[in-house]
């Protein structure tokens, strides 16, 4: 038993920090003849749901949010490469824009930065603006507390497996922590401004780089909400930051008074609009449960169909028509959760008429450990969505649907969920 156990313990450190830093070797020889035959599950729960191929002819507008840990500008890049592929959209406009996130009351103030890039068929029949929210540099200066840990100084006393272990610690945990404590409320902002520069301005409307602050009663605000379709990528804390996020734009815009956040002025046609969008959000390495610990609920709480039933007492003052959530989960990674049966009734503002689709799915192979038991890469279940093409296909073309995917449909079982 004693040496079993220091065998699964090696192996799974070798798994944790990737076997290519180590050099080739046998071990990753042999993890390399497992994964010749790829014989990874996939599970989907719950509502057939189209995918974001049916939006695109009336202008489709996705906004990708990241999780912990320290990100750069094009993160995004292989995720939106193999989506634009998937949904055949094969010409773009040159290069990318940049808007430099700012607080209409705070211009001082780091929120991050938007990438956004533009995708269209050959005929320009259908249209994808892609924004990569870049939240990383407000959490940046705080995390400098602890960086002497990873220098030299210190990261030669460790083991070479634990020095590598400590350094992305490092990197990331202190992401999770700081979002619950003061760099909460300007990665919502950030957040919020990224959702505004989605409708205040199309692809011809925006400079090469933009640093003002957003207004939702800009000029081109109201038509675009009105005529495009908006939809959302996270991964990992990405997930609550967008749910957090929503929340709060509900919360400003949901009440009475004719001003927000003391002095702006409410956009009380575009809160009317909202009321009938339904919009999508895909949840890579979803968090929601494990970040909901210690938080009191959000406002308005259990009355979902009192808000999203058309003959519901308070349907008049939903958020939006609609908001379909599919969390995506590797059950072999240990930062990610499935959304259990009444989470978000429970926790999630009803304003936001939420349903969910639970997608169980191994990203990273299971392999065996010469006898001793199987493991999978936890850093790959957790950060390999971006290269799964199930993961990618679903995005596109949902499940349940003329349009769904042949990888979807032979190799994920859907269980539907009818009301």
């Amino acid at each position: 038993m004693r040496l079993k156990t220091i065998v699964l313990s090696s192996l799974a450190l070798i798994l944790l920090t990737g076997c290519s830093s180590f050099g080739y070797g046998v071990t990753e020889a042999f993890l390399d003849s497992q994964e010749q035959q790829d014989t990874r599950s996939c599970q989907i729960t719950g509502r057939a749901f189209k995918g974001l191929d049916p939006l695109l002819a009336d202008g489709l507008k996705v906004l990708m949010v990241h999780g912990i840990g320290t990100h750069t500008a094009g993160y995004s890049a292989e995720l939106l490469e193999k989506l634009t592929t998937q949904l055949k959209l094969h010409k773009k406009s040159p290069g990318y824009k940049t808007i430099t996130l700012i607080d209409q009351l705070d211009p001082s103030k780091e929120l991050g930065s938007l990438r956004v890039h533009h995708y269209f068929n050959k005929d320009q029949s259908k249209s994808l603006l892609f924004y990569e929210l870049l939240w990383t540099s407000i959490t940046a200066e705080e995390k400098k507390i602890i960086a002497y840990d990873s220098t030299g100084e210190y990261s030669h006393r460790r083991a070479d497996i634990n020095n590598i272990l400590k350094t992305f610690s490092n990197d990331t945990m202190p992401d999770s922590f700081l979002y619950l404590g003061d760099s909460r409320q300007d990665i919502l902002m950030s957040f919020t401004q990224a959702y505004c520069w989605m409708a205040a301005a199309n692809w011809q409307e925006l400079a090469e780089h933009t640093q003002t602050a957003c207004s939702f009663n800009s000029k081109h605000f109201i038509p675009n909400l009105r005529n495009n379709h908006f939809a959302f990528i996270s991964h990992s804390l990405g997930s609550r930051i967008t749910i957090d996020g929503l929340q709060r734009i509900a919360s400003l815009t949901g009440n009475e008074s004719t001003y927000f956040r003391g002095q702006l002025i409410k956009p009380q046609t575009a809160v009317k609009l909202l009321k009938d969008k339904h919009s999508y959000i895909f949840m890579l390495a979803n968090q929601l449960p494990i970040l909901q610990l210690g938080r009191k609920k959000a406002e308005i709480t259990q009355q979902h169909d009192a808000y999203c039933n058309i003959e519901g007492k308070f349907y008049q003052d939903r958020m939006y028509r609609a908001t379909s959530i599919i969390a995506f989960n590797d059950p072999n990674d240990i930062a990610s959760y499935p959304i259990p049966y009444g989470f978000t009734d429970t926790y999630l503002d009803s304003r936001l008429c939420l349903s969910t689709t639970n997608v169980d799915i191994n990203i990273a192979n299971i392999i065996d450990l010469l006898g001793f038991g199987t493991a999978a890469n936890p850093l790959t279940a957790h950060s390999g969505y971006k290269s799964d093409d199930r993961v990618i296909a679903l995005i596109a073309h949902g499940i349940g649907t003329e349009s769904s995917a042949d990888i979807v449909n032979e190799r994920c079982k859907w269980i539907e969920e009818l009301d």
